[in-house]
């Protein structure tokens, strides 16, 4: 983990979110599924967690950006912190779940998906900006068919859906089949793993695991009771 300052040089509204383009010490730049705690240097008191959207040649792109951040803004960041996304060497179909917000905390996977050399799926009903032509989008009534279909999966849920997802997933009776399969669990990450305060816990078969330090990514099978 890194402290240092970075920049905005840009702000984009993509997936129904703000996103920023962030100038930064490559040694700051969090994997797709990691955060960093940000702050902009006029309110250094309240940082919020910036996830990995997009690579950018001299730091990264992320959201979600607070309305009040400007190009030029300064930041004061703290990270790369939680666990993201591990893709497989071997993978070669890959599938993205949107289920109940933004694309945004998936789009990071995009890239590194294609340099694979993988076919990508996205399912969603929600609005999916500028996807490369190569991707294919599909509606969650389709769920089932991709999900047999693919040989890695990336999810995104609420904490607050995420038991009545597992249970619709296992109710496919797939689960068991899938090569690898990981599920990414919004949740409020306010201390950054300094004070284990308990406000990001997710329940996962052993107990309870905090989101700020365990996650937000967790494999599904760690999930599944």
């Amino acid at each position: 983990m890194q402290t240092g300052k970075g920049r905005v040089t840009e702000l984009i509204l993509r997936d129904r979110l703000l996103h920023a383009r962030i100038s930064c010490d490559a040694a700051l730049v969090p994997l797709p599924g990691q955060y960093l705690l940000v702050s902009d240097e006029s309110d250094p008191v309240l940082p919020v967690p910036v996830f990995h959207t997009d690579s950018s040649p001299d730091g990264f792109i992320g959201a979600p950006a607070p309305k009040i951040w400007l190009p030029g803004t300064e930041l004061l960041m703290r990270g790369p912190l939680g666990r993201g996304f591990t893709l497989p060497s071997s993978i070669t179909k890959v599938c993205v779940v949107v289920y109940d917000s933004s694309f945004a905390q998936l789009r990071g996977l995009i890239k590194p998906a294609l340099a694979h050399g993988a076919a990508l799926a996205v399912v969603s009903d929600l609005s999916v900006d500028n996807l490369p032509d190569e991707i294919e989008l599909h509606p969650i009534t389709s769920l089932e068919e991709v999900l047999t279909w693919a040989d890695y999966i990336a999810f995104d849920i609420a904490r607050e859906n995420l038991g009545g997802f597992l249970e619709r997933l296992g109710r496919m009776n797939q689960t068991s089949t899938w090569k690898a399969a990981e599920i990414f669990v919004r949740t409020p990450l306010l201390c950054g793993g300094i004070a284990d305060c308990g406000v990001c816990a997710v329940p996962i078969k052993s107990g309870w695991r905090l989101a700020c330090n365990d996650g937000p990514v967790f494999g599904l099978k760690d999930l599944l009771a």
